[in-house]
C-alpha cells in the first residue's frame, strides 16, 4: 500500500488534465496524482475527437460551459504558456450552422431564443439567406437554420497537453498505470486498486475514464447509464464547395459535415444500432456509401459526388438516462467525484468541468451552478434533457 496522495485523477485525457490543471491552482494545492493506462491517449476520447466546439446547445448550463470555454479558449496561449512552452490550439471559427425542416424549425428557433437571451452570437437564417452565401447547404426540405459564428474546431492534442503542462508544473504527477478498482471503506473513498494489485490511497478520488468509467465505479457499486458506443468518422473529399468558407453543417437528422481543409470534410452520423464496445475497427466505407451518403444527399443534393478517403473510431461515452454530463460527488461515498456522460460533447466542456469540479473538491465557491448535472438524478431516474430538439 502506497502512501495517500490528497487527489487521485483517474484519466489523463482533457478532463483529467483539466481537473488536475485548476486544483494545483488553487491556494493550498492539493498533492495530486494522474493515472491514466496509456498515457499517449492513443485511444482516448480527447484525442479521436473531431474537435468542434459550439456555443449551440438548448439547455442552459450546456451553454454557460461553452461561454466560458470560448473565453478560456480566447486566451489558452497566453495563460498555459510554461517555460516557453505556448499551446497553439489552433481556434478556427468557422461556424455552426444546424439546418432545420419544418418538422424542427419551432424546436430551433425555441433553442435559438434561449442562446440569444444569454447573449450568444446566433442568428437565424432562411433559405434564401442560406443559399446566397453557402449554395451547396441547401435543398427542398431546409427551411432555414441557426448559425452560430463563434462555434469552429479546435486541436483537441494542444488543448490537452497545455493543462497537462500547467497541471506538471503546479506539482502533479502523471503515471501509467492501470486502475481496476476504486478501494471503498464503509461510505467514504479510500483510494484505487491498480492491475499490479498495489493499493494508492487518496482522500479524493475523481474518475475522468470517459466510455471506461461505467465499469470502474461498479466496483465501488455505483452504477451509471453510460454506455462506450463506436462511431465511426470518416474523411472525405469533394470538389463541393471548393473555394467557399464554409460552415460546419448539422441535418436534422443527425448527420453533419466539418470542414478540415479546402474539397476535404468530416462527416459522421450516430444511429441507434452503433456498436457498443472497444473495438476502434472503423465501420466499413460501405457503410458510408449505403447508409450515411444517402442520408446525405437527401437533404443536400449538392453532395452528390464525393470520395471517403480515410476514417477512424472512437468512443462516446454515451449517458442512455439524457445525453448529458454526470458531474460532482456520488452521493452514497464521500470522496468519489465523476465527470463522464458527455455523449460526444465532453472535449469541449472540459475547461468549465475541470475548474466547477477542482472548486468542489476544494470548497470554493462555485463560479457556474452546475449542480443540476449532479447524480443525484441518476439515483432518481430523472433525466435532464436538452430543451428543445435534438442537438448532436
Amino acid at each position: 500500500m502506497s502512501s495517500g496522495t490528497d487527489v487521485i485523477v483517474v484519466g489523463a485525457g482533457c478532463m483529467g488534465a483539466a481537473v488536475a490543471a485548476h486544483l494545483v491552482r488553487v491556494d493550498g494545492a492539493p498533492s495530486v496524482k494522474v493515472l491514466d493506462s496509456d498515457l499517449s491517449l492513443e485511444r482516448s476520447s480527447t484525442l479521436r475527437s473531431d474537435g468542434n466546439v459550439r456555443i449551440q446547445f438548448n439547455l442552459r448550463e450546456n451553454i454557460a460551459m461553452s461561454l466560458y470555454g470560448m473565453e478560456v479558449l480566447d486566451r489558452f496561449g497566453d495563460e498555459m504558456e510554461v517555460d516557453g512552452h505556448r499551446p497553439h490550439v489552433e481556434v478556427k471559427r468557422q461556424g455552426n450552422l444546424f439546418l432545420a425542416d419544418a418538422d424542427s424549425e419551432e424546436e430551433a428557433r425555441a433553442g435559438l431564443e434561449l442562446q440569444q437571451d444569454m447573449g450568444c452570437d446566433v442568428v437565424w437564417l432562411d433559405q434564401t439567406q442560406i443559399a446566397a452565401r453557402w449554395s451547396p447547404l441547401v435543398g427542398d426540405r431546409i427551411v432555414g437554420g441557426t448559425f452560430g459564428r463563434d462555434d469552429g474546431s479546435v486541436d483537441p492534442t494542444a488543448v490537452t497537453t497545455g493543462y497537462r503542462r500547467v497541471a506538471t508544473t503546479g506539482g502533479a504527477v502523471f503515471e501509467q498505470a492501470e486502475v481496476v478498482a476504486l478501494e471503498v471503506d464503509g461510505d467514504r473513498i479510500r483510494g484505487v486498486r491498480l492491475a499490479s494489485a498495489e493499493v494508492l490511497e487518496a482522500d479524493v478520488v475523481v474518475v475522468c475514464a470517459g466510455a471506461w468509467s461505467t465499469e470502474l465505479l461498479a466496483t465501488a457499486s455505483v452504477e451509471i447509464p453510460v454506455a462506450p458506443i463506436m462511431r465511426t468518422v470518416y474523411v472525405v473529399a469533394t470538389d463541393v464547395g471548393r473555394g467557399m468558407e464554409m460552415p460546419s453543417a448539422f441535418l436534422p437528422s443527425g448527420v453533419y459535415l466539418i470542414p478540415e481543409a479546402p474539397g476535404r470534410y468530416l462527416m459522421a452520423w450516430s444511429l441507434p444500432d452503433d456498436p457498443v464496445g472497444y473495438d476502434f475497427t472503423p465501420a466499413r466505407r460501405d457503410h458510408f456509401y449505403g447508409t450515411v451518403w444517402p442520408e446525405l444527399v437527401a437533404w443536400l443534393p449538392s453532395f452528390d459526388r464525393l470520395e471517403v478517403v480515410g476514417s477512424w473510431a472512437g468512443l462516446y461515452a454515451q449517458n442512455t438516462l439524457d445525453a448529458n454530463a454526470i458531474l460532482g460527488e456520488w452521493p452514497t461515498v464521500s470522496g468519489l467525484y465523476q465527470a463522464t456522460g458527455f455523449s460526444g460533447h465532453g472535449f469541449q466542456h472540459c475547461h468549465a468541468v475541470g475548474r466547477y469540479l477542482a472548486e468542489s473538491i476544494t470548497g470554493a465557491p462555485p463560479f457556474l451552478d452546475l449542480s443540476r448535472f449532479g447524480p443525484q438524478r441518476v439515483l432518481a431516474g430523472h433525466p435532464l434533457h436538452e430543451l428543445a430538439g435534438r442537438i448532436i
